[in-house]
């Protein structure tokens, strides 16, 4: 291997993860000379690369603020057929869709330089500082002189080469108290811990239906009386829900299927630790071959999951050519290609010893009848958060669901999560004074990483993670040094991508005074109650003030029909379809109704739901 020359770098991004594209963008938005490295083809991690493309948490119009929401709009003039297409979801789009627009994104950007498939060779320590970064690129060796560092992959995987502390696995009830955490007796005499030390991943297959008679097969009703039996391990997969909405359940625009299915489907759950290499006994080569072994066998139960519903299915269900082969992308690192993703899902890696800890309290209501978590603050009382989630928590092992504290309540005829903040010390390493986290290894537990893994929230991180990067390099200061309050108000002022760093359950991102109301909940916390609203303060907006349309909504008339569970039916020409929204001003309009209404709505159609999703009152 030729060595080349030494590069500086105001901010050096290491990782191909949804977290580190937002870091390396919001770095070189924000002024710094900024490279970004991913060890595969494609930029996007979860939203692209991983092919999770029907993103969970965040779908809320208050919480769609940042490069999360930025995206998602963007997204939305990129789909003709809009992005109600599935039943998981309140989004799904085309994974080239997504890479297309980062690529887009990082192009525009003269400050940022993008490498695709490197191999991460070494880290140098200089004291407690990272002083350089050895990588291959294209068969060379380079040593790469950063002054800030950003681990935006999914694993973690600087950590160990940094010798940066990090969490790996469970923890138990006793050390912090968490509600859902095992107990120490537990963790020590239960197998099943040492054999699921982290949430399974999923390498996920991209199908495509057969919708030429429509999005109900004229198989479908066979299936309903009959329905076809999967072989093992893949039996119980159609259960619960028969195998049309297994196979919906994920499904993208122009009839692509997503499969990321949990029960009894593609989650892998064997030998995970061998993706984490100095957890391998035998040297790096052992490690290497050991982690080579399980992603072999992650591809090849995802292909053997598809197969079963493939012939299950009597054709319905095909292959799908989204990802491109190694000849297509020129890529030494390609693992997957064609229908399989080209990285696996990974819902949980190394997590950063940070200086501030996301436990699972932090995440739940505070109190009865609440509808937020605790605010996160400073020692001064100050808020410190930078970014804002609301999943309502979920983990993938074999078996049964792991109970869980319960965090969600019942908004817009649906059931979301309730929003909770992250704080900046969570991104900032406790042990290596110029790195930060950007993707779902910050500091956080094992338990909580179950609300805080999701595609929106960690965009919001990395965004979150780069300005702060961006910050310190202009101001000569370590990330543990930034004031946090500077950070803050830059994400709320950014003139691309404004990211919320307060929970506004009432003021959605399109909202004419949303930095105005973001600021003054900033500067005086004490005024938000526990559900969400700034107290003594009036939501005024100029007359005639609407959420800005979307492509393929149209008017729906009928008689609305709550049910007094906080559902709502709009029984009309169309038929009968349930309704929910993402708007508050609607949110608030259903509460006030105690009888059928007639009503007149803006809304766009999900038949794979199904429901309407509504966006505006007509008068």
């Amino acid at each position: 291997m030729r060595t080349g020359f030494d590069r500086r770098a105001d901010v050096l991004v290491w990782g191909g993860g949804s977290g580190g594209v937002a870091a390396a963008l919001q770095a070189a938005r924000s002024g710094a000379d900024t490279l970004l490295l991913t060890p595969g083809p494609w930029l996007g991690g979860m939203v692209s690369a991983a092919g999770v493309c029907a993103p969970d948490g965040n779908e809320l119009s208050p919480w769609q603020s940042g490069l999360w929401g930025a995206l998602l709009r963007a997204l939305q003039g990129m789909e003709p057929e809009g992005l109600d297409q599935n039943w998981v979801s309140c989004f799904g789009y085309r994974p080239a869709s997504a890479e297309r627009l980062l690529r887009r994104w990082v192009a525009a950007e003269e400050r940022l330089d993008w490498w695709s498939g490197v191999g991460l060779e070494a880290v140098e320590r200089d004291g407690d500082r990272i002083g350089a970064v050895s990588v291959e690129h294209r068969g060379v060796l380079r040593r790469l002189r950063p002054t800030v560092v950003i681990d935006g992959s999914d694993r973690g995987e600087l950590y160990p080469l940094a010798a940066a502390p990090f969490r790996f696995g469970w923890e138990a009830r006793e050390l912090w108290q968490e509600p859902s955490a095992p107990t120490a007796e537990r963790l020590g005499n239960d197998p099943f811990f040492q054999q699921q030390p982290i949430q399974s991943p999923t390498w996920v297959w991209l199908g495509q239906l057969d919708e030429r008679g429509g999005t109900a097969a004229p198989e479908a009703e066979a299936w309903r009386r009959s329905p076809p039996q999967l072989p093992e391990p893949f039996a119980a997969a159609t259960e619960a829900f028969g195998l049309e909405r297994t196979l919906t359940y994920g499904r993208l625009p122009g009839g692509l299927v997503m499969l990321n299915w949990p029960l009894q489907g593609n989650d892998w759950h064997h030998g995970l630790e061998r993706a984490f290499a100095e957890r391998v006994a035998g040297g790096a080569g052992d490690a290497e071959a050991a982690e080579r072994e399980l992603l072999a066998a992650m591809r090849d139960h995802s292909e053997a999951f598809a197969a079963a519903l493939r012939q299950a299915s009597g054709g319905w269900l095909g292959p799908a050519a989204v990802f491109p082969t190694p000849e297509e992308a020129g890529a030494g690192r390609l693992r997957g290609s064609g229908s399989l993703a080209l990285m696996p899902y990974w819902r949980e890696g190394r997590r950063l010893v940070a200086r501030e800890l996301v436990l699972e309290q932090h995440l739940l209501p505070q109190g009865e009848g609440a509808c937020i978590a605790p605010l996160r603050r400073d020692a001064d009382g100050a808020l410190s958060s930078i970014a804002v989630g609301n999943y309502a928590n979920d983990h993938h092992y074999p078996g049964g669901d792991w109970p869980l504290a319960p965090k969600s309540c019942r908004w817009g005829g649906r059931w979301s999560g309730t929003p909770f903040t992250i704080p900046y010390g969570a991104l900032v390493s406790e042990g290596v004074s110029n790195l930060l986290a950007a993707d779902k290894g910050f500091g956080v537990s094992h338990m909580a990483n179950g609300a805080t893994r999701l595609q929106p929230l960690v965009l919001n991180i990395g965004q979150a993670a780069g300005l702060a990067a961006a910050l310190c390099v202009q101001g000569g200061l370590e990330p543990a040094a930034l004031p946090v309050r500077r950070l803050q108000e830059a994400l709320i002022a950014d003139p691309l991508a404004p990211a919320a760093v307060v929970p506004l359950w009432d003021t959605p991102w399109h909202h004419p005074r949303w930095r105005e109301r973001q600021l003054e909940a900033l500067a005086e916390p004490e005024r938000l109650d526990r559900h969400g609203h700034l107290e003594a303060a009036e939501l005024a907006a100029p007359a005639g003030w609407a959420p800005p349309p979307e492509p393929g909504e149209r008017l729906w008339r009928g008689e609305l029909v709550p049910d007094g569970q906080g559902g709502y039916v709009l029984d009309g020409e169309a038929g009968a379809w349930p309704l929910i929204t993402l708007e508050p001003t609607l949110h608030h309009w259903l509460l006030g109704l105690d009888r059928p209404t007639t009503a007149a709505l803006i809304g766009c159609p999900n038949p794979w739901g199904p429901w309407l999703r509504v966006s505006r009152l007509v008068p």
